[in-house]
């Protein structure tokens, strides 16, 4: 039984350093590529078992690179300092699972390992879902090594020596990898190769999404961050320019958005209800951040973020594979 319950207990640690709330906006990555792909393709009744194949595989990969990254920032930040506190009014995070003891370093440095390792894998199956049957080889090995560029920028965010997340890029590497190369990545792949710059427009609205959540979360610990040396682009910018930045990734992610869907995009997209929506979410949301009120109350302000912005690339994909 004692065994039993160290067993239970393991798994409610390594599930808590996986942030699954984290998951629904890595999702949006996904559907977002996923519904260009398909519009590419013709929609509903072009898309084959080839394009549900390669759009899972895309799915899994984003949702696992994601975990990836919250492993290693848990046992980065234990290591680097952040989650140790400064022996004053920021002591060891208890909800962090290396820096509270409940997992070992060595123990959650395997668990990055497994989960490097299962990305990968599901990157390869991915790209063989593409390529399978075709002599498209410099093809498939071109995005094989994007993805192992990937999952080192997911390890690199906090772990190793000098992780730039602690130099303030952290907001660049969102927007890079789970923007423009993740929706435009699986774009390319569930199209079968097809490509267009005009995609890069909601790939920028769901990265300004992804780098308004880190924003929240580095505004609500700019004060524990400050003190153990992790130098942030919130904490950079201080309350009052870290919620200004935040307002303008709003305002650019939707300004690039709305365009692209009314004026842009060659097809007219339905699913209008649920995108007005989550624009006046998003809206109430950046209200209630620009007023005035002590940072640390934000964090509930990430979920209805990463939640409003799934429901927005779910709205476009089900606007696509629906006849």
């Amino acid at each position: 039984m004692a065994g039993s319950n160290g067993l239970r207990s393991a798994l409610r640690a390594y599930v808590q350093a996986a942030r699954l709330r984290t998951l629904p906006l890595a999702g949006a990555t996904a559907c977002m590529g996923g519904a260009l792909g398909a519009q590419a393709l013709g929609g509903a009744g072009q898309l084959d078992g080839r394009f549900w194949w390669t759009f899972g595989g895309a799915w899994a990969t984003v949702w696992t690179l994601q975990i990836l990254s919250n492993f290693a920032n848990d046992l980065g930040d234990a290591e680097n300092g952040a989650d140790r506190g400064d022996g004053g009014a920021h002591g060891v995070r208890a909800d962090r699972a290396v820096a509270s003891g409940r997992i070992s370093a060595a123990d959650m440095k395997r668990a990055v390992v497994v989960t490097a390792l299962v990305a990968c894998g599901f990157g390869v199956f991915t790209v063989g879902a593409v390529t399978w049957g075709t002599p498209r080889v410099m093809f498939a090995l071109g995005w094989i090594a994007a993805g192992l560029v990937s999952i080192a920028a997911a390890y690199r965010y906090t772990a190793g020596r000098s992780p730039y997340g602690y130099k303030g890029w952290g907001d660049v590497a969102v927007m890079v990898f789970f923007g423009w190369i993740g929706v435009t990545g699986t774009a390319v792949l569930t199209s079968g190769g097809q490509f267009a710059w005009t995609w890069l427009m909601p790939a920028t609205f769901v990265g300004a999404m992804g780098m308004a959540v880190l924003n929240l979360n580095n505004m609500r610990d700019a004060s524990r961050d400050a003190a153990t040396g992790k130098r942030t682009l919130a904490l950079r910018l201080g309350v009052r320019g870290a919620r200004v930045y935040h307002a303008a990734l709003f305002v650019a992610g939707w300004a690039l958005l709305v365009p692209f869907l009314l004026v842009v995009s060659p097809v007219p997209w339905r699913g209008w209800y649920w995108i007005v929506l989550m624009a006046l979410v998003h809206a109430a949301h950046l209200r209630g951040v620009l007023a005035a009120g002590p940072p640390e109350e934000l964090d509930d302000e990430l979920k209805k973020v990463a939640l409003s912005t799934a429901l927005v690339a779910l709205a476009m994909l089900f606007s696509v594979i629906r006849a």
